[in-house]
């Protein structure tokens, strides 16, 4: 995939929906030529136009997994940039305000949802990147700004931003 042509990143968001000391994660495993393929992730995705980061992330979790969150908290953006993708600004929440009555973990038509213990989450398959910023969530860190550099899929830098 070529980078992106107006050198203007991708917005995006990710949630951590906590839940009895477990996250809920998404393993890709569903759609084809999926650059996450394989990989276990947070829930989000791209924003729409006109939405702020919060719009953004409650809808992505609505449709990606039933889940209505009622409040989450931001602990900043992940800028990722690659020699070989588009680059992405990406708004990093957790939650454990929400209403998961319509929580239909079949019905996602990304992957598969499971909610993984926290201490298990950085044994997963991640990207490289996402374990730096994951490991700063379960040490407790409350805000987390960071630009995540790849050469391919190989993270050659980390900065805090």
């Amino acid at each position: 995939m070529a980078k992106s042509g107006n050198g203007t990143p991708i917005k995006t968001s990710l949630c951590y929906i906590e839940k009895d000391g477990k996250y809920l994660m998404l393993y890709r495993n569903k759609k084809k030529e999926d650059p996450n393929g394989g990989k276990w992730i947070g829930v989000g995705g791209k924003f729409e136009e006109g939405e702020t980061p919060l719009e953004c992330v409650k809808r992505e979790v609505l449709e990606e997994t039933g889940i209505v969150l009622s409040s989450a908290h931001f602990y900043g953006v992940i800028e990722f940039r690659s020699d070989g993708w588009p680059d992405e600004d990406m708004y990093l929440f957790s939650s454990s305000d929400y209403d998961d009555s319509g929580f239909k973990p079949e019905d996602c038509s990304e992957g598969t949802l499971k909610f993984i213990p926290k201490d298990d989450i950085l044994d997963l398959n991640l990207w490289e990147g996402d374990r730096v910023f994951l490991k700063a969530i379960l040490e407790g860190r409350e805000s987390i700004n960071m630009r995540l550099c790849y050469r391919g899929d190989a993270l050659v830098n980390t900065v805090e931003l």
